[in-house]
């Protein structure tokens, strides 16, 4: 059945709530953009590191360990600074982790594990907080608008990896291009966080006091863990295409390194498509339908690119397996507030099963890439994939009582 639709409350101004969504694209926007930018250079970071696939995964846990550290502590933070506040906070100290790799990778492997821990915590916080908006913004809006803003982090990702993927072409150094964009994260972000709609317009003391009560309730919910499941499903095969498309790109099909950054773009461009387009499949289908046939083809689109007989293949794979993850993560989110009195409790324990993900995808598929190549190991995607479609059912709205 069709998503209910989101009931709109009274708040600030229509022309406050809109320049509050625009503020949000450029938070998920310069989320993605800041994220990507890392990411298309990881190559070249590893090849001066002189790094293995094993070493090399454990070398990205430092990022979902920052996140994972970060993600119980950001709602006490959200709660006290506001939205605004924190967004602009992390921003800045995401440029300063990012700054820090940009730096010292070129002394050793210490100075880009702490500067990938940084990053890692500033984006976990940051991501809860801009979500934390938009789910402010879509309520006074009326409409369901969040899969938009999390196609605006996609589209950030897009442009970070052409970016990057260009950067590569003409030889400039990581160190620069990393600056820059560090630079330009730190001031823009914050400036597009002045827009955001005030944390408590609208919100009621009973809501908000709900809201806390419910949290740890939440993690004795078998539909809230099975929920989380399927979103730690989504986010392993999104993360992994994150981290390891280009690498197994080069590796697995001997491509040139800019060869491998524009895979990890093609990849991050059809989960771009799929987000912006998916709303209307999701309104007229329902979640379930629309998800399970997603899931399928994620598996179809992983498995073409891991045994495909050539690059061109393998890049048809990628643009399945960017459209097969694309709406996982936002419509689990989406699942989790089905009911606005839990909220807050049932979105934080998703929210926190699924950076599992991010913490054990990185050295997982490290391991395995060791032993039976990093191309091949990207078929863990495709059983996680599989324990998705299975369970899917989870994600339809409750009906009522």
């Amino acid at each position: 059945m069709p998503s209910p639709p989101t009931v709109p409350v009274a708040g600030p101004p229509i022309q406050g709530v809109r320049a509050g969504v625009r503020g949000t694209y450029v938070a998920f926007i310069g989320s993605g953009f800041a994220f990507a930018s890392w990411a298309s250079r990881i190559p070249q970071v590893r090849d001066r590191l002189h790094l293995s696939a094993a070493q090399l995964g454990l070398v990205l846990l430092c990022i979902a360990a920052g996140s994972l550290l970060a993600l119980p502590l950001s709602g006490p933070v959200v709660h006290r600074l506001g939205s605004r506040r924190t967004v602009a906070g992390m921003a800045v100290l995401l440029a300063a982790g990012l700054a820090t790799v940009a730096l010292g990778y070129l002394a050793g492997i210490v100075p880009v594990v702490v500067g990938l821990f940084l990053l890692g915590f500033a984006n976990g916080a940051w991501d809860v907080a801009m979500n934390v908006q938009g789910a402010l913004v879509e309520r006074h809006l009326g409409r369901s608008i969040m899969s938009r803003f999390h196609a605006g982090f996609s589209l950030g990702t897009v442009a970070g990896a052409l970016v990057g993927a260009a950067m590569v072409a003409l030889r400039v150094p990581v160190t620069a291009h990393l600056l820059v964009v560090a630079i330009v994260v730190g001031l823009v972000v914050p400036w597009g966080a002045r827009a955001f709609v005030d944390d408590a317009a609208g919100v009621s003391e009973q809501e908000e006091g709900g809201g806390q009560r419910s949290a740890l309730a939440a993690w004795r919910e078998p539909r809230t863990l099975l929920i989380g499941v399927f979103v730690l499903a989504f986010a392993f095969a999104e993360g992994t295409g994150n981290d390891w498309i280009g690498i197994a790109t080069i590796d697995g099909y001997g491509a040139s390194a800019t060869v491998g950054t524009l895979a990890f773009a093609v990849f991050l461009s059809a989960m771009t498509v799929g987000r912006w387009f998916g709303p209307g499949l999701l309104d007229r289908y329902g979640r379930v339908p629309v998800l399970r046939l997603l899931s399928v083809l994620g598996i179809a689109g992983t498995l073409l690119f891991v045994f495909a007989p050539g690059t061109p293949l393998a890049f048809a794979g990628a643009v399945l397996w960017g459209l097969g993850v694309s709406l996982g993560f936002p419509v689990g989110m989406s699942a989790g507030a089905d009911e606005p009195q839990h909220a807050a409790g049932r979105v934080s324990v998703i929210a926190s099963i699924g950076y599992c993900a991010f913490l054990a995808g990185p050295p997982t598929v490290g391991l395995l890439g060791d032993h039976i190549s990093v191309l091949r190991a990207l078929t863990a995607v495709a059983v996680l994939l599989g324990l998705a479609a299975l369970i899917t059912a989870v994600v339809a709205p409750p009906r009522p009582s």
